[in-house]
């Protein structure tokens, strides 16, 4: 599919998320599959746009295109202006956030909160497509079904949204009520697909190659955007390929593979934030890659003692290395696993 004159290589889409999509998890997910990732959200407030936080979300060395940036913010001018700032940096397509539930964004009506006004909401989006226009840039967008059950504007939003020149939109299937409880809907989704003739991209619950293909069949979307479940499982997008393609599912990885893996991403990881913040932030990242392995649960505890990046790295390279000699490749992705999964609170927007 094409975002604009981008022809991407898959439907499958890294959600951002923030504090967990920088350009190593990205990088990570586009090695093992997916065809497209967006950055963390950028705010769109100047006097940020040179915090060290700003600039760690704003890397994208090295990173293969198109290059993805969201932004978010709750005034037009300042948004468009955002976007420039990015397009000048690399940016090559701009996504606008109106779907994340995080109380500390929506209580600055940034957003989903957006959806509570549709004439800001569209506002927005038009001078971020004015903005970007003339640079031949497109410009994408990210929503919820609503901000709550009573009120469920997805549909009417997207046809504004195509309207103003939006190029692309994902939907995930929950009201900014619901934040992650409960299940995703799709209906919701499809009834936007149905309506708009931009590409639309499901996004919610999706943890499975099964899954994957029960989406797709129910919503008719373009493409698949994944969150939580890439969480210390980035292999997700080739197994999601591969079933889509050929109908069989692929063998777990195998542990040699997970040690390289997971040791290749903490080094990336380091080299980004440094030494202190980079220990202490990578410990999310391996408590999700151990946490359905057995003995990760006590070695996660043990390992959140270190403070310095290179006995951090050694002892996972020892643990997947003891955990090696016991079994070959990682246990099956189970309903026990998935159910965690959808308990944790990330900040998927």
């Amino acid at each position: 599919m094409h975002i604009g004159s981008f022809l991407l290589p898959n439907r499958l889409f890294v959600a951002p998320m923030a504090g967990v999509t920088d350009r190593p998890f990205r990088m990570l997910c586009k090695s093992l599959g997916a065809g497209y990732a967006v950055s963390e959200m950028v705010t769109s407030r100047r006097d940020l746009w040179n915090s060290l936080k700003t600039s760690r979300r704003a890397d994208h060395s090295g990173e293969p295109g198109p290059i993805a940036v969201q932004i978010a913010g709750t005034d037009a001018t300042m948004m468009a202006e955002a976007a420039v700032h990015n397009v000048e940096r690399g940016a090559q397509i701009i996504d606008i956030n109106m779907g994340c539930p995080a109380k500390k964004v929506c209580n600055k009506w940034a957003g989903s909160a957006l959806m509570q006004d549709e004439a800001l909401a569209v506002s927005i989006a038009r001078a971020v497509v004015d903005a970007c226009a003339p640079r031949g840039v497109p410009v994408t967008l990210k929503m919820r079904t609503g901000w709550c059950q009573q009120h469920k504007n997805a549909v009417a939003l997207a046809t504004r949204f195509e309207a103003a020149g939006i190029a692309m939109l994902t939907v995930h299937g929950r009201t900014r009520e619901q934040g992650y409880r409960g299940a995703a809907e799709y209906e919701t989704v499809a009834a936007v697909k149905a309506a708009v003739s931009i590409p639309v991209v499901a996004n919610g619950d999706i943890d499975s190659p099964q899954k994957a293909c029960d989406v797709l069949a129910a919503t008719g979307a373009d493409a698949l955007m994944i969150g939580r479940a890439a969480q210390g499982r980035p292999w997700i997008f080739r197994e999601i390929g591969h079933f889509l393609a050929t109908g069989e599912h692929l063998a777990p990885p195998l542990i040699a593979e997970l040690e390289r893996v997971l040791l290749a991403h903490l080094e990336d990881h380091y080299r980004l934030y440094g030494e202190e913040t980079g220990v202490r932030s990578a410990r999310k990242h391996i408590g999700w890659y151990l946490r359905a392995l057995p003995g990760g649960e006590a070695f996660r505890q043990r390992m959140n003692g270190l403070d310095d990046s290179a006995a951090q790295h050694r002892a996972v390279a020892q643990f997947l290395q003891m955990l090696g000699r016991q079994m070959d490749r990682l246990p099956q992705m189970g309903a026990t696993a998935r159910d965690e999964l959808q308990e944790t609170e990330g900040w998927a927007v």
